[in-house]
This record gives C-alpha cells, structure tokens and sequence, in this order.
C-alpha cells in the first residue's frame, strides 16, 4: 500500500529533489526510509490538543495519505500553503484498523 502512495507523489520529480536543501540531502542519505518532498500544497491542516502536545495532521494535494507531526506550541495554519517535509511510512492503530500514515520529522513552508 505504501508504493501507491510514494510512487503517486515521485511522478513530479521537481517535488521529490531536494534543489538547495542540504540538510534534506543529509538526513535521506543517512536514513534510506526517509523521503523528501519539495513545494507540495497543504489542502487541510488540523491542530489539536494531546496532554503537552499539539498534534498537527495535513492532508496533501494528490495524496489520501495522511501526514502526521507534534510540536510543544500552537503552529500557523498551513492549509493553502506550500510545504517542504521529510517524512517516512507508518501504520497507526484506530478503532482496531490498521490505518496508513506519514510522519512527519521536519516541516517548513516553501
């Protein structure tokens, strides 16, 4: 399931390549599950409150996937922004399902 998705978002290569992003470059080189994304438009972005955390979920343009970050403090909204993100492959466990997500590991506005 995952290659539907990851293969959808690498048919745009001026998204996948990192251009001027060395730090990008860096951490995919040395973590090979990580992927990279470049200029990709947030359709939807969710905030919401968990203990200490704030939980952001986005929803990609072209992708049923959602990605998933945490962060201490309340973000700006991102949706109709674009986005550079890092992220790897994950399955969450909802209501008994297993359900496909991305995590996030670094996030900035493109």
């Amino acid at each position: 399931m995952y290659i539907t998705v990851l293969t959808y978002i690498d048919t745009d290569k001026s998204m996948t390549t990192p251009q001027k992003n060395n730090i990008a470059t860096k951490l995919t080189k040395r973590h090979p599950k990580l992927i990279h994304t470049e200029n990709i438009k947030v359709v939807s972005h969710v905030q919401r409150e968990s203990y200490d955390w704030q939980l952001n979920t986005l929803m990609l343009d072209g992708v049923d996937v959602p990605f998933k970050y945490k962060r201490k403090k309340l973000y700006k909204n991102l949706k109709n922004s674009r986005v550079n993100i890092t992220y790897y492959p994950d399955n969450e466990k909802v209501a008994g399902l297993d359900i496909e997500v991305m995590k996030i590991v670094r996030i900035k506005v493109a």
